[in-house]
């Protein structure tokens, strides 16, 4: 499955009319949603640290990828908000970061370096 393709079917489970209107609840609930996707992934990543020293289990690894596809649904969703295709930010991410590649800027701060 590609992520435009992706990005349509998730639409399904969305409970709030798409708006152009960004300052409208359903927008916000995204924003809100993907925060606390992402950090309901790092409190599973931080108890494998904590208790298992680590050793990720084939039932962590499940329990992970889960938690991923939650993020990915709401970045789906916020994407579409906007009105851009998922796969235009996938490649807009990959374009930033061969641009930061080539010119050895992967570490270091800031969002134009």
């Amino acid at each position: 499955m590609d992520f435009d393709d992706y990005q349509k079917k998730a639409k399904k489970y969305d409970f709030f009319e798409e708006t152009e209107d960004l300052s409208a609840v359903g927008f916000f609930e995204k924003i809100l949603g993907l925060t606390g996707e992402a950090g309901e992934t790092a409190d599973k990543v931080k108890k494998i640290l904590r208790d298992k020293n680590g050793v990720i289990s084939d039932e962590d690894r499940e329990l992970l990828v889960k938690e991923l596809g939650d993020v990915l649904w709401y970045l789906a969703a916020i994407s579409r908000y906007l009105k851009v295709p998922l796969s235009e930010v996938a490649k807009g991410n990959l374009d930033k970061l061969e641009s930061r590649h080539q010119r050895n800027k992967l570490h270091g701060e800031g969002d134009d370096r």
